[in-house]
């Protein structure tokens, strides 16, 4: 279980019962550029998972549901 603020409790394997997690959703039309600004600060320390994150990043953008602005 993990704990998000907006969506409660939830079951996401290798995260702690009581630890806090952020999630973005593809259609939240701020996602992929938040993501990016992370992907950036990863690669700024040298982090090998910026590739990964841009994996995210174009699937978020391919996402072809409706998109909208975070609530």
């Amino acid at each position: 279980m993990a704990v998000s603020g907006k969506y409660g409790k939830l079951n996401i394997p290798k995260i702690g019962a009581d630890e806090p997690v952020f999630i973005l959703r593809a259609q939240d039309k701020l996602a992929d550029a938040a993501i990016d600004m992370y992907r950036a600060l990863a690669v700024s320390h040298g982090r090998q998972l910026a590739s990964s994150l841009q994996k995210e990043i174009d699937a978020f953008k391919k996402w072809s549901g409706a998109k909208k602005m975070p609530d």
